[in-house]
């Protein structure tokens, strides 16, 4: 069964970076084909953000946060991480990782799709 833990939220000023992880143990390649990380804020929805798979590296963002943020992955480790720059206020949330079985085809926005969530790490920054 995977388990994921996120790490290295914390409370920042604007244009400042955080780099969270995401430690996932009990990942084979039949139980995981990519991890994402989600956000969500207070009185909002949770909202895609970035996802990697595992073999090819390849990557996914929400449209308006690449350039900002990088995802990237450690195999031998079982590490997803998320770089993340010149933060801004709007960018508080609790982030969470997730990881998406492998199926023959997946939605890699739609958070339905990720069967197994860390507890999230907050992420707070002031103006």
């Amino acid at each position: 069964q995977l388990q994921l833990v996120e790490s290295g939220g914390g409370l920042v000023q604007a244009g400042e970076s955080l780099r969270l992880s995401c430690e996932v143990s009990g990942r084979t390649s039949f139980n995981s084909e990519a991890v994402g990380w989600f956000r969500q804020a207070p009185g909002k929805e949770r909202e895609f953000v970035a996802t990697i798979r595992w073999r090819t590296a390849r990557t996914y963002y929400e449209d308006t946060e690449e350039g900002r943020f990088t995802i990237s992955r450690d195999n031998a480790k079982n590490m997803v991480y998320l770089q993340m720059n010149n933060l801004k206020p709007e960018d508080t949330a609790i982030y969470y990782c997730a990881s998406v079985p492998p199926r023959q085809t997946i939605v890699i926005e739609d958070s339905a799709q990720y069967n197994y969530w860390g507890p999230g790490t907050q992420v707070t920054v002031s103006a």
